[in-house]
Order: structure tokens, then C-alpha cells, then sequence
């Protein structure tokens, strides 16, 4: 089963790896823990695959920033949704005005002209350009300043 661990915000993956540490000297069936997962959208939580609960209380008690276990238990089916990857150009429409964050053109402004959620890639124009030149871009490497309104 999975449970899901409480802890201070924005400390989840430092308190993954400790409990990572106390459990890779033991044997897996002694320490009974099968997975360790912090999804980047549950802020506050980690989420740990073991077999009952029992083996995993002695294992978070003297780690730092964890604040305790949630009753209950949750299926698969509950958290399959964070296992999945969200392509990196998802949200981003035609017309949103993006800023680069890495590469060559790092700094500037765009306008988004085509997103190719296949390839994860976009199609932009950017402002400072004397001449309206489309460049492509992996969809990673922006950080979206504004979206375009749908209009009616």
C-alpha cells in the first residue's frame, strides 16, 4: 500500500533522500519501504510504497521536516496521475508572449506562434529581431509571461 508522509514545505525531497539513507544499510525485507516518490504538485507530502506502516514510523522518526504519517492508505489508481509525465508545453497556447530561459536567445521576449506538444517544441518570433524570423525552441527552456485570451 502507499502512504502518505506530511512534511515541511518544500523540504519533501530532503526528507525523501534521509529516509533513502536509513534504509539503504538494512535489508529490504527488514525495512519493508518499496518505493519513495515526491511529486513536484503535492507540496507538503511524500508518498511511500511500503508494506504496512508499522515499518515505516521507526524509519521517519528521527528525520528532520517529517512531520508525521496520514491515516489511511491509498491505491495505485490514487496516484498513477504523478507518475505520468505532463509535456513541458502544456498550457502554453498561440499567442502567449514567453521569455527565454536558456540557451542562445536566453533573456528575450517572444510570441508564440505553433506548439508541437509531440515534440515538445515551439515555434516563436522574437521582438528584438529586425526581421520576423520563426525560430524553434524546446518548450523547457520558456517561462510563460502572459497567455493569449481566448477570444469569443
Amino acid at each position: 500500500m502507499i502512504y502518505a508522509l506530511k512534511t515541511t514545505v518544500n523540504q519533501e525531497q530532503a526528507v525523501a533522500n534521509l529516509i533513502a539513507v536509513a534504509i539503504k544499510d538494512k535489508d529490504k525485507a527488514e525495512h519493508g519501504v518499496k518505493a519513495i516518490l515526491v511529486p513536484d504538485e503535492l507540496k507538503g507530502y511524500v508518498l511511500i510504497e511500503a508494506t504496512t506502516t508499522d515499518v515505516i514510523e521507526p524509519i521517519i522518526q528521527n528525520i528532520p521536516h517529517a512531520r508525521g504519517l496520514i491515516r489511511g492508505e491509498m491505491r495505485m489508481e490514487e496516484v498513477e496521475h504523478f507518475l505520468t509525465p505532463k509535456p513541458s508545453v502544456s498550457g502554453i497556447v498561440e499567442g502567449s508572449i514567453i521569455e527565454i530561459v536558456s540557451g542562445p536567445f536566453k533573456g528575450e521576449r517572444a510570441r508564440v506562434k505553433k506548439v508541437d506538444e509531440a515534440h515538445e517544441e515551439l515555434t516563436i518570433e522574437l521582438f528584438e529581431a529586425m526581421v520576423p524570423i520563426p525560430v524553434t525552441v524546446r518548450g523547457d527552456s520558456v517561462r510563460v509571461l502572459s497567455k493569449e485570451e481566448e477570444k469569443d
